[in-house]
């Protein structure tokens, strides 16, 4: 059966039987009302994927309130620059954005602890602490001041770490380093020499092609062979320890979800938890052959080294600890995450990590 189908005729069914009796046609339109919503998404159409997960969240809201709660969504540039996303809806132009926070950690870096900074969580730990963890509730509390009100709404899952013209063995390789690289993480990075560029999805491959940047990072395999990073830089890194498990949100302005009936702010609520959960699975799903295809094609797979990655999540606490000295709600919510991070490694290493590492051994050793 169709999950939507049964979702919509499941949900308005039950409603229809416990109210049909009772309930005339105008107390049914008043229960119903008719609400038209823009959404403006920081991604193009070509990364159906990330894109996606917008269309994902609209469609399930229309579809579960028969088409009275109706979601329209727009590519990057449509409506305003994909990089302004959440000043359109803060201000009223739209009434929500799909986008990553961390693109507006400028503005306050707390923005960035709803996406992903380094070496915090993957995505299942990311989603434990939204979900049962506070999370939610912390970043609502600052998304307030800044006159919205976030849902989760997608997951890319741990991301790569990059494209890069020449080999990067050491620690002195990233000085000089100008590198397209999202959000927060481009703060840490500058600790250690290298030289930031925050360039929206649709802008990396020219600037790579015609050598304004040196290295360039987006998601990973997938929407990196969609963006052909890979025909004008060969050498591709992982892990992305800045994104471990990067979170998408559905950012709306205050006031109109403040407006919205309660069943359609459930509506939409269920929906972008929807997306959050489907956005994984497609990565999932996409990744495995889009990365054999990428090395067929030439890119050279190459580990970070430990040194790096010493280097790299030592210059992340010091940022930390910087930030969190002189801006107290960055550090309440990162504090909140910082200490549901010790027991969500602590199981890790019991349970994902001693499973996976079996079934990587049998994996190489040809048995899978």
């Amino acid at each position: 059966m169709d999950r939507r189908k049964f979702i919509r005729k499941a949900g308005w069914a039950s409603v229809g039987v416990a109210t049909g009796a009772t309930l005339s046609a105008p107390a049914i339109a008043q229960s119903m009302p008719k609400v038209s919503w823009r959404c403006t998404s920081s991604f193009p159409k070509a990364l159906d994927t990330i894109f996606g997960a917008a269309d994902t969240m609209a469609d399930y809201v229309r579809e579960s309130t028969d088409g009275n709660f109706d979601i329209q969504t727009f590519a990057a540039g449509e409506i305003v620059p994909g990089l302004q996303a959440a000043d359109a809806v803060s201000a009223g132009t739209v009434e929500c954005c799909h986008t990553a926070s961390y693109y507006f950690w400028g503005k306050d870096p707390t923005y960035a602890l709803a996406t992903a900074v380094p070496f915090m969580f993957n995505d299942r730990q990311m989603n434990a602490w939204l979900y049962y963890g506070g999370g939610n509730d912390l970043l609502n509390e600052f998304y307030a001041t800044q006159n919205l009100f976030g849902l989760a709404a997608g997951n890319t899952g741990a991301q790569m770490g990059g494209w890069y013209r020449k080999e990067i063995n050491t620690v002195d390789d990233l000085k000089g380093l100008k590198m397209r690289i999202g959000g927060f993480a481009g703060k840490v990075m500058e600790k250690l020499g290298l030289v930031p560029q925050q360039i929206a999805g649709g802008d990396i491959y020219p600037a790579l092609e015609k050598g304004t940047i040196d290295a360039a990072e987006w998601v990973g395999p997938y929407d990196d062979e969609k963006l052909g990073f890979y025909k004008v830089a060969k050498y591709y890194y992982y892990p992305g320890f800045w994104e471990g498990g990067p979170t998408l949100h559905t950012l709306i302005n205050l006031s109109k979800w403040n407006e919205l009936p309660k069943h359609y702010q459930a509506a939409l609520r269920s929906a972008c938890e929807a997306a959050n959960c489907d956005m994984m699975a497609s990565y999932d799903h996409k990744n495995p052959g889009a990365v054999k295809r990428l090395v067929a094609g030439g890119a050279q797979l190459r580990p970070f080294s430990q040194e790096i990655l010493s280097a790299c999540f030592d210059a992340a606490n010091s940022t930390y600890a910087e930030i969190s000295a002189s801006n107290p709600g960055f550090k309440k919510v990162f504090d909140s995450q910082v200490e549901f991070r010790k027991d969500a490694y602590l199981w890790a290493q019991i349970s994902e990590y001693t499973f996976d590492t079996f079934m990587m051994i049998q994996q190489r050793a040809g048995k899978l």
